[in-house]
């Protein structure tokens, strides 16, 4: 079994000893130093896989330590103890490249939990890099993509808080993810919400849980988000949307590491890496009052940018052979391959929804296409008409094998159409004896079309 190695660095001897007793009982080797020369001599000739240090020294600041190994030594994660309370000093820390901060007086189990996180970090290279290689989004060859997966892997390796910004559509829940998969957190859970989807009444319950009784409707105690991402990542989407009442809340959350259930007196301590993100520009909601400075700043400690489509057209063909083959084993079909036009075709569109766009022409196309090749008609792409002629035909051959259906009152539109298409399938099927060729050629569609729909609607 290997022994891990911490170099702890303060100049208060009843600090070191805490520290020392304190990682020692959990089996870790350590080395003391009371100041930052002591604390570089010691980092020449030994490799230590943790370093804490005391913000305050006598010949200089942790951020300084934190500087010199990120250069010389950046597979070492460093924690800051900082002074209680000073959230400044803590948020400098983690722009610098500490993985993560200690507030004085150490809690030790919060000064434990800390330590196993970062030496989840010292694994061997190759663990790390099958995370890294886990399929996705975050596929392609181009400088900007390349420069998003160095960014993600750096990341990962920190406890700070990273703000998403990017387009709807391009993947910003999947960089959160990756990020989380490579960390020190990778074996907890990944929760993810769309802020804007939570009406305002209910947000505080959804995040912070509540206790039964609580409240009119409350008939069992709920845990809410924060908890149930507790030794994990909580990913926050369109943070923008939050009300400023909730803003507040979330802020103070942050800020004291607990929350409060609705109807409880006490907060519950919680543990976890926070990620968000949001199509919108922050900074001006803050100007204009929309979204807290406050918040902001503390959400907004490191911030990444995810490139739209249209900036790296070099990897549509990868992205897009990648969805095809997600698709076809989905719906288990054979796979459709893209013909030299419709790659074309892609490659000249400008994508305005982004990778979710390109997900949606395909899976079209795919349900079209014959022959599995789909080529640039297929794609209905800026051409309404041929879009729209065929889904009136297919929609003219179902209304023809199923024509009685008629709705009368308040409808819910989606589940009426899958009704209609789902009686209009088996009719179909029953006259053709269950020969899915004939019955796709009685309904007007594709084999292909067929079989996504029979899987679409869970009639296998």
């Amino acid at each position: 079994m290997t022994t891990h190695t911490a170099l702890i660095v303060d100049d208060e001897p009843d600090i070191r000893d805490l520290l020392e007793i304190t990682l020692t009982r959990m089996g870790i080797k350590t080395l003391t130093a009371p100041d930052l020369t002591s604390a570089l001599k010691l980092l020449e000739s030994h490799n230590p896989q943790l370093c804490l240090t005391d913000m305050n020294l006598p010949d200089g600041n942790g951020i300084e330590l934190v500087q010199w190994i990120q250069q010389h030594r950046p597979a070492t994660p460093v924690a800051v103890i900082t002074a209680y309370g000073n959230m400044d000093t803590a948020i400098e820390s983690l722009k610098a490249g500490a993985f993560d901060f200690v507030s004085k007086p150490v809690e030790l189990n919060r000064l434990r939990e800390l330590v196993n996180s970062a030496l989840k970090l010292a694994q061997p290279e190759s663990q790390e890099e099958s995370a890294t290689d886990e399929p996705g989004l975050l596929l392609g060859n181009s400088v900007q993509i390349k420069k998003l997966r160095n960014q993600t892997r750096k990341l990962a390796r920190s406890q700070a808080p990273v703000f998403i910004n990017g387009e709807s559509g391009s993947g910003k829940e999947l960089v959160a993810r990756m990020i989380h998969l490579q960390g020190p957190r990778r074996d907890g859970p990944f929760i993810a919400v769309n802020c804007g989807a939570i009406p305002s009444e209910l947000m505080e319950s959804e995040f912070f849980g509540h206790k039964k009784g609580s409240f009119t409707g409350a008939v069992d105690n709920k845990e809410g988000l924060f908890r149930s991402a507790d030794g994990g990542t909580l990913f926050l989407d369109e943070v923008a949307d939050l009300p400023l009442a909730m803003q507040v809340k979330l802020l103070r959350a942050i800020q004291e590491k607990a929350v409060r259930p609705v109807g409880d007196t006490k907060e519950i301590p919680v543990d976890i890496r926070l990620l968000s993100a949001t199509h919108k520009n922050l900074a001006e909601l803050v100007q204009g009052g929309g979204f807290r400075q406050d918040l902001f700043y503390r959400i907004n400690v490191i911030e990444l940018a995810v490139p739209p489509l249209r900036d790296r057209k070099d990897d549509i063909e990868l992205l897009a052979n990648h969805i095809l083959e997600r698709i076809a084993r989905e719906y288990e079909c054979d796979p459709a391959v893209l013909n030299a036009d419709a790659v074309e075709r892609l490659k000249e569109h400008d994508f305005p929804g982004n990778v979710r766009e390109l997900e949606n022409i395909l899976e079209r196309a795919f349900t079209l296409c014959d022959a599995d090749r789909i080529s640039a008609a297929d794609l209905h792409m800026g051409n309404g008409m041929a879009s729209g002629g065929s889904e009136v035909a297919s929609g003219a051959a179902i209304s023809d094998a199923c024509p009685t259906l008629v709705p009368e009152g308040d409808i819910d539109l989606e589940g009426y159409l899958e009704s209609i298409e789902r009686q209009a399938i088996e009719k179909a099927l029953e006259a053709t004896r269950w020969n899915k060729t004939a019955a796709a050629k009685k309904l007007g569609i594709s084999f292909r079309a067929l079989r996504y729909r029979l899987k679409k609607l869970g009639m296998e």
